[in-house]
């Protein structure tokens, strides 16, 4: 009875502090709700059959099926995981919903989500990296921010073996339509373990060419959250433990990876920009040419450390860590509106740089009693932020179409952001009957935010190019923000291999401060040539406003023989909606409440060499207009509802898969629409004496169709009246080859 509380209350340290240390000592399950495998873990592991929630875990088999078979990431997670969304195929997860909220992403327990939402934690780690990765769906109340739609845990990996070792991939893919359409990519790990230590070093490289839709067309390069062709990564990755006896230990992991633009073809814009200033989608064209001063990249080092101390403290256990992580993250030029010295006004291109720095330490308790279990702690973080805005010369750009960007100066284009977060948590479980338990807690944290004084970007763009010599500067200032959040749950386990729970949680976000203050109203003082400013949206004049989500739940899973199933009903509320001003893209924060109902799961079955599963989520996202009134949900934020289906046959040396994605369609109340569309893989891999060889064929039937992200980017960016600027093809019918080797 006592390790079935160990186990739940150790669950709930990974919830709290999302530090995986051991977890690769667990035995990994490769199936998605192996309930009689351990399969969730942190500091040591617990059963998914010992959680009041939805859990879904991808053991390293099924996710390298996907990757060495050409599925990138952010993809292989919208096929393999119920309640998120179908993957974008660029560099940002921007939009990529858990359950239709945001999602926390985390390495090894460590938060890559940052409180200015740039939305590229899934272009963050290669996959010959991955070890497993752990779902939960839903609200969480024993995390912080942006997990209102669940948590998704990246746990790399680590030394598996005593003695010295390694992994080698090589492998390509293509479209095979142009001599440019190909990837190709090289792995090379390799690790130690000895009787107290061990140790894993890796490095990956990756180089994109470019992409081609179903038409046979080349894939418009996105300028808004960035592309990934002619794409160069580099992933450096090393882990280490040290165990100094039975009670003590120390484990550390370390992270440099950097992707990049490294090609000379891009989006042409028309002559002088002319397909942006007249709204003339015929003109854009891809072409060679391309050279910028600021070119998109995502460069980021990480490090995490961690002890793990028993017996402590009157016999409870103790968890330390500290990590640390710095990003760099350009931007693709993009095209605007300045005013010149003469008054006159003038098209031009710029870059974004955003930069962040992140430090945080986390402490857990816990300790487990007959019938009881508790773990308590704190969480501390502390996060600086910086953005800036190349400006490009003028008649290079025009003259080049956007080609051609020849950076002349620098002006702030978000305020600068500092953040510091105190956490306190407790989290407690009660076994009431031998087959019932409940689980409750609650979180309570403190997050002092201050910006400077900042220059709206516009004017100081304007004084750049010649307009004026001054600007009035919107006041920063400093606020403190409190917010309490619980969670309780029970859990019905009539056997090992069946559960049944309800439970509710609350979740909280915050807006994006960068993009909620900072903005002003200004006039132009011909005399003094400053900008004036008379109207302002500040820190000191205007609240950061708390969302908070609260979830319901009723789930249910089951694994009889070669039966996995499990499926939960939910519905989640929030009591603010948050939206972006589709001219000056400010983040803004109605009172209007904001209801998603859904249906999430998965169910396969197992028969000696086949296997056959169907997974996916129906839902439907709602917002009150009024007090009787509840409207579709725009679809630049909603969700759609998805299936996938997939059999799989394996038999000595040979292994096959086949499987298909459909999005349904999904329209709101303003006739947008989310157009369904429906993908097929199949995959074919064969152990040779040394070695294995995987080919994959992506999207089989070779659909022509238009990526989510880019249907809801034309609903965002409709202000430019450029829909075919945004229009991005999901790539056509790609084929991939693969030869890994572990030894």
């Amino acid at each position: 009875m006592s390790s079935i509380y160990k186990k739940l209350s150790l669950f709930s340290a990974f919830i709290i502090s999302g530090i995986t240390g051991w977890a690769q000592t667990a035995t990994q399950s490769d199936s998605i709700t192996n309930l009689a495998e351990v399969a969730v873990a942190s500091r040591k592991v617990s059963r998914i059959a010992d959680i009041a929630g939805t859990v879904w875990v991808l053991g390293e088999s099924r996710i390298q099926e996907q990757a060495k078979n050409g599925v990138p990431l952010k993809e292989m997670l919208g096929i393999l995981v119920p309640g998120l969304d179908i993957g974008a195929q660029g560099r940002s997860n921007y939009g990529q919903n858990l359950r239709g909220r945001s999602v926390l992403i985390m390495i090894d327990g460590v938060s890559i989500n940052s409180l200015r939402t740039i939305s590229r934690q899934l272009d963050a780690i290669d996959p010959f990296n991955i070890a497993r990765i752990e779902v939960l769906s839903g609200a969480s109340s024993i995390y912080g921010g942006d997990a209102t739609g669940g948590i998704i845990n990246i746990i790399t990996k680590k030394a598996s073996h005593m003695g010295f070792g390694g992994s080698t991939e090589v492998g390509a893919r293509a479209g095979l339509r142009h001599s440019d359409d190909h990837d190709w990519r090289i792995a090379q790990a390799i690790q130690g373990m000895g009787r107290k230590w061990s140790g894993r070093a890796a490095i990956s490289y990756q180089q994109n060419g470019a992409s081609y839709g179903g038409n046979n067309e080349q894939i418009f390069t996105d300028i808004t959250q960035t592309d990934l062709q002619y794409n160069r990564t580099i992933n450096v990755m090393g882990s280490g433990s040290y165990k100094f006896n039975d009670q003590h230990s120390l484990t550390a992991t370390v992270q440099y990876y950097d992707s990049k633009t490294n090609g000379d073809r891009s989006l042409y814009l028309g002559d002088s920009l002319k397909a942006y200033a007249t709204g003339n989608g015929s003109l854009l064209a891809m072409k060679d040419g391309f050279h910028s001063d600021i070119v998109p990249k995502t460069e980021r080092y990480m490090a995490n450390l961690a002890y793990t101390g028993n017996n402590i403290l009157g016999g409870q256990r103790l968890y330390i860590q500290g990590a640390y992580r710095t990003e760099r993250l350009d931007f693709y030029a993009f095209p605007s509106t300045t005013i010149l010295s003469s008054g006159a006004s003038s098209l031009f291109m710029s870059a974004s740089r955003q930069n962040t720095n992140y430090g945080g330490a986390k402490v857990v308790l816990s300790k487990d009693w007959n019938r009881f279990g508790l773990i308590y702690g704190v969480d501390a973080d502390f996060e600086s932020f910086t953005g800036n805005q190349g400006l490009f010369d003028i008649s290079e750009s025009l003259t080049s179409g956007g080609l051609v960007n020849k950076q002349f100066a620098t002006v702030p284009r978000y305020p600068h952001v500092k953040t510091t977060t105190l956490s306190g948590y407790l989290q407690g479980s009660f076994k009431i009957l031998p087959v019932l338990q409940l689980d409750a807690g609650i979180r309570y944290q403190n997050s002092d935010i201050h910006l400077d004084n900042f220059i709206a970007y516009k004017q100081a763009a304007y004084i750049a190019y010649g307009r004026g010599k001054t600007a009035s500067a919107i006041p920063g200032g400093s606020k403190s923000y409190d917010m309490a959040i619980a969670n309780a749950k029970l859990l019905y386990k009539p056997s090992v291999n069946d559960q049944a729970w309800f439970s509710f949680s609350q979740g909280v976000s915050l807006a994006d401060p960068a993009k909620y203050f900072g903005t002003g109203t200004y006039k132009y003082n011909t005399t003094t040539e400053n900008w004036d400013l008379s109207k302002y949206f500040s820190i000191d004049n205007a609240a950061l406003q708390g969302i908070k989500t609260n979830l319901y739940e009723v789930g249910y899973r089951s694994h009889h023989g070669g039966f996995n199933g499990q499926a939960s009903v939910y519905l989640s509320q929030s009591n603010k909606d948050r939206r972006t001003d589709g001219t000056t893209y400010q983040v803004l924060i109605y009172d209007n409440k904001v209801r998603t109902m859904g249906l999430e799961g998965a169910v396969s079955y197992t028969i000696k060499h086949v296997e056959i599963g169907v997974s996916g989520q129906w839902i439907i996202t709602k917002t009150k207009t009024d007090s009787t009134h509840w409207a579709k949900q725009n679809i630049a934020y909603a969700s759609p509802s998805k299936l996938v289906s997939y059999i799989s046959y394996g038999i000595g040396k040979w292994n096959f898969r086949y499987q298909n994605t459909n999005s349904f369609n999904l329209g709101d109340e303003d006739g947008n629409e989310l157009k369904a569309f429906n993908l097929s893989d199949l995959f074919v891999g064969y152990k040779l004496p040394v070695g294995k060889i995987n080919v994959g064929v992506q999207n089989l039937i070779n659909t022509k169709y238009q990526t989510i992200w880019s249907q809801r980017s034309t609903v965002l960016y409709a202000g430019y009246k450029l829909p075919e600027m945004f229009y991005y093809q999901g790539r056509g019918r790609t084929v991939s080859v693969n030869y890994s080797i572990d030894f």
